[in-house]
């Protein structure tokens, strides 16, 4: 066998197995959904900001008498 011949039988060896792995992944490596993109510090003082400046505008229209 030459030497170009020997690494051809070793590429397709090594092709040929990793045709046979594929989809068999391990259950650790795949993503699960559960994390969310902003941690819950970050959504609370968002909804701190939008409630507390929602209140401070009805209040402050309501004491200017409706005028805006």
């Amino acid at each position: 066998m030459t030497t170009s011949r020997r690494l051809a039988d070793r590429k397709i060896e090594k092709f040929d197995k990793n045709i046979t792995k594929r989809g068999s992944v391990p259950e650790t490596t795949t993503k699960k959904g559960n994390d969310y993109p902003v941690g819950p510090l970050v959504l609370g003082f968002f909804v701190f900001v939008v409630i507390g400046s929602s209140l401070f505008q009805i209040i402050r229209t309501a004491t200017s008498g409706g005028v805006a």
